[in-house]
């Protein structure tokens, strides 16, 4: 694709023109070659859209809550972009639909853009392309950008660091508190919501997290995580996560939090585009060769790994001091 139609797809994304969003999302998610330059042109129109992100175990009722927070925004004339992560299909590498069925209510509606992209082994449970998806999503003038991440329990705190309010959605069945402790949930959480409340043990449920909430640091200033209760499925609750948002959004905005949380998430940005760029660097042909060579090296205990890694390293450097 030449830059001309780069330049067209881009001004196209400032009107919010749908083919032009999903044909952007498409060039990134599969590496095209005009990606990049996509991507440098967008870059600049972003940075008003409000990132939120929704994790938790599985059958947490995630989606379902993504779906009626959508409904909820799209009453009070915000346009909402929607990410679903969803585990890669073994079948054909590309995202299992799962979300999409359950976004029937507002999937039809033109003021919100949903997209399911697949995980590709992303331990992080949020697809590394998510995150510029959302920049696209954000330069074509979506209010509030959603990112529901694939459950997988532990691996889910990648997601902290591309939203600016990030929701961990728990069900009330016994060890969800104590897994969401172990899984590192209860530090990335800015606030949980204790979905399908109207099964037993969600009091029980609830006050054990509030428990646990109990022991983490914090100061008179600082922001304290509460837990609300909801039934998705009926839209109880909803609002009641909507005014959290809010609540905590404007904490952020009056603490200077948010630059703070942009700030990190930029420079966590190009250290994987870094990291990116000089993993293909290091690893060609000749380097991957070497590679298998002393390994062969290693397994007849006549070198050993912390030799070989310095060896590669010294001759890339070398390499790069040449050129």
């Amino acid at each position: 694709m030449e830059s001309e139609t780069i330049g067209q797809v881009v001004e196209k994304l400032a009107t919010g023109d749908r083919r032009a969003i999903a044909r952007a999302i498409s060039l990134v998610e599969n590496e095209a070659a005009a990606s990049s330059d996509l991507l440098k042109k967008v870059y600049g129109r972003t940075g008003k859209g409000y990132r939120i992100g929704v994790t938790g175990p599985p059958g947490a009722g995630k989606s379902t809550l993504t779906n009626k927070l959508a409904k909820h925004f799209r009453g009070q004339k915000l346009r909402v972009g929607i990410i679903a992560v969803d585990p890669t299909s073994p079948f054909t590498g590309g995202a299992l639909l799962g979300d999409r069925v359950r976004m029937s209510e507002v999937e039809l509606d033109e003021g919100v853009f949903i997209r399911s992209m697949a995980s590709r082994g992303s331990l992080g449970g949020l697809s590394k392309k998510a995150k510029e998806a959302a920049d696209i999503l954000d330069a074509a003038g979506h209010d509030v950008i959603i990112m529901e991440t694939v459950g997988v329990g532990q691996s889910e705190l990648d997601v902290a660091g591309a939203a600016d309010t990030t929701i961990v959605v728990l069900v009330p069945e016994s060890g969800d508190g104590i897994q969401a402790m172990k899984a590192g949930l209860m530090e990335i959480a800015d606030f949980f919501v204790l979905n399908k409340a109207d099964r037993p043990g969600a009091e029980q449920a609830v006050m054990s997290l509030k428990m646990i909430l109990g022991f983490r640091p914090h100061h008179e200033g600082s922001w304290m995580p509460d837990v609300v209760k909801t039934q998705a499925s009926e839209g109880k609750g909803v609002q009641e996560v909507a005014i959290h948002i809010k609540t905590h959004q404007e904490f952020l905005r009056t603490t200077g939090g948010l630059e703070q949380k942009r700030r990190a998430r930029l420079e966590g940005r190009i250290r994987e585009i870094i990291d990116d760029r000089l993993h293909l660097d290091f690893w060609n042909s000749e380097r991957s060769l070497e590679l298998r060579r002393k390994i062969e090296l290693i397994l007849q205990r006549q070198s050993n790994p912390y030799d070989a890694a310095t060896a590669l390293i010294e001759d890339f450097n070398s390499e790069r001091v040449l050129h």
